[in-house]
């Protein structure tokens, strides 16, 4: 099922925008590398560790690739902020971060501010209006609202 341009709004455009944040940060850190082929596997060293009695970190399941596609269509939204309006840029590509497990974002509005030296509410706004553009030049060339999926 396809989009049409009407139903494009600020708020699908952040749903959309924090999906692709968590499934970002989802992936795996590492992957396989050719270092595996010239070394041996690590081998459990001790019947502690064969049971699972260390602590590890918890950490989401890998993305299916329906989601890493949409994922790089969400994120090929952010560059359709014009250039010259980076701190917007900035701002709705940190926000669009939220971790996986706990939903949270991993900028809240007040950590922004800190970081741009601007009031939490400029960022709130900064936020509103990077999210505003998007909707508008995707309003304005219709021939991309059809290929981001719902």
């Amino acid at each position: 099922m396809t989009v049409t341009e009407h139903s494009i709004d600020a708020d699908f455009v952040v749903y959309r925008l924090e999906e692709a944040g968590m499934t970002l940060l989802a992936l795996p850190g590492t992957g396989w590398t050719t270092r595996l082929r010239s070394s041996s596997l690590e081998i459990v060293r001790t019947a502690v560790e064969a049971y699972g009695w260390t602590e590890g970190r918890i950490r989401p399941p890998a993305p299916s690739s329906a989601k890493i596609t949409r994922m790089d269509e969400a994120m090929g939204l952010i560059p359709l902020i014009p250039l010259d309006r980076y701190v917007l840029r900035r701002v709705v590509g940190a926000r669009s971060l939220v971790h996986p497990i706990t939903d949270r974002h991993l900028f809240p509005w007040r950590r922004l501010g800190a970081a741009l030296g601007a009031d939490h509410k400029a960022v709130q706004r900064w936020h509103a209006q990077g999210i505003a553009l998007i909707v508008q030049a995707l309003e304005r060339d219709n021939k991309m609202a059809p290929h981001i999926s719902a």
